[in-house]
């Protein structure tokens, strides 16, 4: 019996001294924070890498602002994609990423849509007649101060000369997939989202797209963050930039950037 007890406490004492594992590491889930617009693409292409991997990625969308602030509040996670280069400046001015890992991935459009059976028929130039073209009805747009593809509406308008005119007339959502939502539901009979978000809605058609020079490039960065000791974080990100993955995004509408 004594030589039992002394056995057991030799085991229980080896597993309370033995170092634990950092928290990432013992997970083997790759868990990403993407922004909204990347939900089809990404999780085609995170499928895929599941397929030949063996291994998984867990993605948390939500608008760009509400993920930097994630971060910054220490949220457990291994990689952050923006849809926007300035909420990824501001995790990386917190030192809250490998500044070293960090790599511009996608480029998109910002485009006007319309329900499907919407007859509107609009040519987007300078000061085109877009209030005209709500009638009674609103413009959805995600949150114009903060939501990256509302910040690009907003100072498109600008450009073209039209924001003054509608800019009481916008419903603003939390993040660009709930505009389109407003627009595919009939809520509301016009909306800017990305290219991207219009494809992946049989309900929505696109009405014309904003000329590039209209607003800030529309640029989508990736990073790995500080705190992440996943090894197969990198791993997951080589795929989503290899050629086996390019046609996910291509297919939505994204330009893949080298």
């Amino acid at each position: 019996m004594q030589v039992c007890r002394r056995a057991l406490f030799a085991v229980t004492a080896a597993l309370l001294l033995a170092p634990l594992a950092p928290a990432g590491a013992q997970s083997k889930d790759v868990v990403v924070l993407a922004a909204a617009s990347l939900k089809n693409a990404l999780d085609e292409a995170s499928a895929a890498w599941s397929k030949e991997t063996g291994k998984a990625a867990k993605i948390s969308y939500a608008a760009s602002p509400a993920l930097a602030k994630q971060v910054e509040a220490g949220i457990p996670a291994d990689l952050f994609i923006s849809a926007d280069i300035p909420w990824m400046d501001y995790v990386a001015e917190r030192k809250l990423i490998k500044s070293a890992s960090r790599s511009d991935f996608l480029g998109n459009e910002i485009v006007l849509i319309a329900g499907k059976e919407q007859k509107t028929d609009l040519k987007i130039a300078k000061d085109f007649p877009l209030r005209a073209a709500l009638g009674d009805g609103r413009l959805a747009m995600a949150n114009i101060d903060a939501v990256p593809a509302g910040k690009y509406g907003k100072a498109a308008l600008e450009q073209l000369g039209v924001w003054a005119s509608v800019a009481d007339r916008v419903a603003q959502a939390e993040n660009v997939r709930m505009a389109l939502t407003l627009v595919s539901r009939g809520e509301a009979p016009l909306g800017i989202v990305y290219r991207t978000d219009a494809a992946a809605d049989p309900n929505v058609r696109i009405v014309g797209a904003f000329p590039a020079g209209s607003h800030p490039p529309i640029i989508y960065p990736a990073a790995q963050l500080a705190t992440s000791t996943n090894p197969d974080a990198a791993a997951f990100v080589a795929f989503l930039k290899s050629p086996a993955a390019r046609p996910f995004f291509e297919k939505q509408g994204f330009t893949v950037l080298k």
